[in-house]
């Protein structure tokens, strides 16, 4: 099943923090950088950013640099394309500082990149055995494992981690982990297990558009103009300003051939799940 999350064009912002889905794991940091690499290329200052390279290199080289000179080199080598250089300079940095995980899921990209499953996977599970609920880090390893056709382990994976993000008091991460979960269920061909699952986080998280937008988007995958239209309007109650309409909500429903979410009436057509309803299991 195609992922959902393509046919929104226009509202990358409340598609962040998990909703783009695994298809798009790799591109949040790395997607930048990428960019980064394509100017610098066809820039002609890159024979500037490469004597900065080779001069903090330099510095590197006789135990002069500081934090901020690697962190730039480290920034330097990755636009300039320079990925196994650049994961020379960042094993070091990871191991000194464990508590910034950042740098070691910066590392696993890195490895992925250059065809290093298998080490990208050990980067995080170093993250994963420390900060189990981490959502950047569930994300790279669910791709990974989906591009190894290991979908279920990585469900398993997520489900466990939303679990505990949700076992006591509610953690703000468990949003973005319910929304991988969601996206997983999707890939497995579970649709109604997905759907359950938006349901669940749209109750748990009252203020939050983003669940009801992957439910609105689910079900128009599935043909059902009528229920797409009514989890839209549904998101549309969840803006900062209720009595602002939200045009690209608006045009979102256009898009799919619907009518415009000028009334809310049709948000109270929508089901709810008990907050504290376990979602259900896979097959």
């Amino acid at each position: 099943m195609p992922s959902p999350y393509r046919s929104l064009p226009g509202l990358p912002s409340l598609l962040a923090a998990g909703l783009v889905g695994v298809l798009a794991l790799g591109g949040g940091w790395w997607l930048g950088q990428r960019q980064s690499a394509t100017q610098a290329s066809a820039d002609p200052k890159r024979t500037l950013l490469t004597k900065e390279a080779t001069r903090l290199r330099l510095r590197l080289d006789a135990d002069e640099a500081g934090p901020a000179d690697r962190q730039r080199l480290l920034e330097l080598l990755v636009a300039l394309d320079r990925k196994g250089e650049a994961i020379s300079l960042l094993e070091p940095m990871a191991d000194r500082e464990p508590e910034r995980w950042s740098l070691r899921l910066v590392l696993a990209e890195l490895r992925r990149d250059q065809g290093d499953r298998s080490g990208a996977e050990r980067e995080l599970r170093q993250i994963l055995n420390l900060r189990p609920t981490q959502v950047e880090a569930l994300q790279l390893l669910s791709l990974l494992n989906l591009e190894q056709g290991r979908a279920a382990a990585a469900e398993a994976r997520v489900k466990a981690a939303y679990g505990m993000a949700t076992k006591s008091d509610v953690r703000p991460e468990a949003l973005g982990i319910g929304l991988l979960l969601a996206e997983l269920q999707l890939k497995r061909n579970q649709g109604a297990t997905a759907a359950a699952t938006y349901l669940q986080l749209a109750n748990v998280f009252p203020q939050d558009q983003r669940p009801l937008l992957g439910l609105a988007m689910l079900r128009h995958d599935q043909g059902d103009a009528k229920g797409a239209q009514e989890a839209l309007a549904q998101a549309r109650l969840r803006t900062a300003n209720p009595d602002k309409p939200d045009t690209r909500l608006d045009k979102l429903a256009a898009s799919w051939g619907l009518e415009p979410l000028r009334s809310p009436s049709a948000a109270a057509k929508i089901p709810t799940a008990p907050a504290s309803e376990p979602l259900r299991q896979s097959p």
